[in-house]
């Protein structure tokens, strides 16, 4: 199955038609296998450096447990959607690593910090909250601005003054459309996950007679 690591590539439409098409084809595998490292890196780093809030540091054997590689099984389960995906662990790990790689990880960044703002019981807690979420994700030329419609930013602007853990949820939803419409398939068929899937092969040995 194709990568769809080929399909981000910018289009070469305009280089010069002198050079050989076998020096393309070279050139666009060593891009595919330097994106590929760099997502596999992304998502080590992000394995390693993830901890669960209010949970001690001796708590490392866990954390090894949690993030462990799944199984052929386990990663086949993603495909029969978005929700599965998200309720692993390294599933979302593997997930925001993809998203990494596309340059589009606000996405899931912003779904993520929604899930944690929603458990939130302070007031003060929710106000502060709210206010860095809006800064980081909604606001025109945010750091990590999502691609939201106007009027649910207008809602969230009105909401913010007095905030309440539904104050994101028109914007998560669009953006959890987002990513299960576009993203998500485009994961599915990443050259990263068919190697998750792939049963590991029992080799034998046939000696000659």
């Amino acid at each position: 199955m194709p990568s769809v690591f080929m399909e981000i590539q910018p289009d070469c439409g305009g280089m010069d038609e002198s050079i050989g098409s076998g020096t393309k084809c070279v050139e666009k595998q060593k891009t595919k296998r330097s994106l590929l490292k760099d997502w596999k890196t992304q998502l080590s780093y992000f394995l390693q450096n993830s901890s669960t809030p209010g949970k001690p540091k001796t708590s490392k054997k866990s954390k090894q447990q949690t993030f462990s590689k799944p199984s052929p099984e386990e990663a086949l389960l993603w495909s029969e959607g978005l929700e599965e995906l998200l309720a692993s662990k390294y599933g979302v790990a593997a997930f925001r690593a993809f998203l990494k790689s596309q340059f589009c990880e606000e996405n899931i960044d912003f779904w993520l910090a929604c899930e944690e703002f929603k458990k939130i019981k302070s007031p003060q807690k929710l106000s502060s909250k709210t206010k860095k979420i809006y800064i980081e994700f909604i606001e025109k030329d945010a750091p990590k601005e999502v691609n939201i419609d106007f009027q649910t930013k207008i809602l969230i602007v009105q909401n913010i003054q007095n905030a309440t853990t539904g104050c994101f949820m028109s914007a998560q939803k669009r953006v959890y459309s987002l990513m299960e419409n576009n993203s998500y398939p485009h994961f599915l068929a990443s050259e990263f996950y068919q190697d998750l899937c792939k049963k590991p092969q029992i080799t034998t040995e046939h000696h000659a007679i």
